[in-house]
């Protein structure tokens, strides 16, 4: 698979900011997820091949809480941080293009004058190798990690570094967030509920979609690798691992279940035809098999198969042998909690579309707006908006885009997910002012700064999406996720 740097995650250069602090280092445990596996190549990035250790490790050494390990395999995040570290590879290609290098003096200085290891108010040798000793790491990991992150800093000072905000700018970001905003406002969620979905439409929909609603029957098979079957020992001891990892790189090279099962002489467990809730099609529970193993077997992918699992210290051969859907008919609850939903928002977004060309052609001015609300049962209410966090009514994006509006306008304005949907009428706006020479108007020219900072990345990102060609394996991502379910 083939996919720029963009497509990835956008904007990563700008993401990387965050990154220039010290990540504190916490080990979880994935590089077991590897074993045999270490040399195969997650990415390549110009032809330049990128390990799949090399990413393990980088995901070791990120403060993931144990909610976020365990919604791994459900979430992006997994490929959020695979772009973050694309983005930092990339980084360090610039980095070396351009020549950047951190000095043996410089890094001294850095290390001395971090308060982190001060101690009587100067620098202590005591105070620093009891930081790495919590950390896990050794002196010339952690003496890396400041050259490489200093060598960061440089590049993206190098980006933007120099820029001097105009005054107007900051009372400009001031201003978009101090206002009083006079407003009248309708509530549309009954002007949307007022039409229910029709049978008719229902049908149709269903009709039209009907593919997307089916019960994913799969048939299965697995063996668990016992040590006395592969090593001759009872014991997972180093003999063991080096028959598992032969075993796994022959299945990685093409070798098919039968084929690995067959050489190791593997008791095979088979399941035909269940679904995900480990029922069969005569809806019989299958209880000899534990929830998690089921559940990671269940969720490999066909081009996958088959795949080594590790449940709880034990080792599995599993693999998916075939896979049938089967359409849900319409009167199935679950499908017609769907059609509803998809009709309602469709008859939303006609609502919405239709008002907002209303809107263009001035019917809201003067008195209408009042008579749209009594002709649809609806109420007008008065409102006023002081700052960005009042959100007892709207949320703080929709505050937002209230306080972009001008006086005498009539704006519709929804969530990012067509849930709330308000008809504003705006009446005056009062702005607050602010002393120029005060401490709140330097955060102000701070966070001009930044946003115009971000602009800069931004356009340095997108210019990096087209210059580098990056090559994804799926399919070792798809493991890395595997192992958490």
């Amino acid at each position: 698979m083939t996919t720029s740097i963009g497509k990835l995650s956008k904007s990563f250069f700008i993401k990387l900011l965050v990154g220039i602090i010290i990540l504190p280092f916490v080990f979880w445990g994935m590089g077991d997820v590897f074993r045999g596996g270490n040399q195969n190549v997650i990415a390549t990035i110009d032809s330049k091949k990128v390990s799949t250790q090399e990413f393990v490790n980088y995901v070791n050494r990120l403060n993931l809480n144990k909610e976020q390990i365990k919604n791994l395999p459900k979430t992006d995040l997994l490929e959020k941080i695979l772009s973050e570290f694309i983005g930092r590879k990339v980084m360090s290609f610039e980095i070396e293009k351009l020549g950047i290098e951190v000095s043996d003096s410089a890094l001294r200085n850095m290390i001395k004058n971090d308060k982190l290891f001060f101690k009587d108010n100067k620098f202590s040798r005591t105070e620093y190798e009891k930081f790495l000793i919590k950390s896990g790491i050794t002196a010339p990991q952690f003496e890396a990690n400041i050259v490489e992150q200093e060598k960061r800093r440089q590049f993206l000072s190098s980006l933007a570094g120099g820029i001097v905000i105009p005054k107007i700018l900051a009372e400009k970001e001031f201003r978009k967030e101090n206002q009083n905003k006079i407003i009248k406002y309708i509530d549309l969620d009954k002007y949307h509920s007022q039409n229910k979905p029709s049978q008719k439409n229902i049908k149709e929909m269903y009709e039209r979609n009907k593919n997307i609603f089916f019960t994913e029957l799969k048939s299965i098979r697995y063996a668990e690798i016992k040590p006395e079957l592969i090593s001759g020992s009872k014991d997972y001891d180093e003999n063991f691992f080096k028959q598992l990892d032969i075993i796994e790189n022959n299945v990685l090279d093409g070798q098919s279940f039968e084929e690995a099962t067959q050489e190791t002489n593997l008791k095979i467990e088979e399941f035909n035809k269940i679904n995900a809730k480990k029922e069969s099609e005569t809806k019989n529970k299958i209880d000899n098999l534990s929830d998690d193993l089921f559940k990671r077997i269940y969720n490999i992918k066909l081009p996958q198969s088959p795949e080594i699992i590790n449940i709880d210290g034990k080792y599995y051969l599993a693999e998916i042998k075939d896979e049938v859907k089967k359409i849900k008919p319409m009167n199935d609850p679950e499908v017609l909690k769907v059609l509803n939903a998809q009709l309602s928002f469709k008859e939303k977004i006609q609502n919405n579309t239709s008002l907002a060309k209303d809107i263009s052609l001035g019917a809201f001015e003067g008195d209408n707006f009042k008579k749209f609300a009594d002709d649809n049962g609806l109420l007008v209410k008065d409102y006023k908006i002081s700052n960005l966090k009042q959100n007892d009514v709207f949320s703080e994006g929709l505050i937002k885009r209230i306080f972009l509006t001008k006086d005498g306008e009539v704006n519709l304005i929804t969530d990012s997910t067509l849930t709330k949907s308000f008809l504003i009428s705006t009446k005056k706006t009062e702005y607050k002012k602010i002393d120029k020479g005060s401490n709140e108007f330097e955060q102000y020219e701070a966070k001009a700064r930044l946003n115009l900072i971000n602009k800069i990345y931004q356009s340095y990102d997108e210019n990096a999406n087209q210059k580098y060609k990056v090559e994804i394996n799926q399919r070792t991502i798809d493991r890395v996720k595997n192992s958490f379910q």
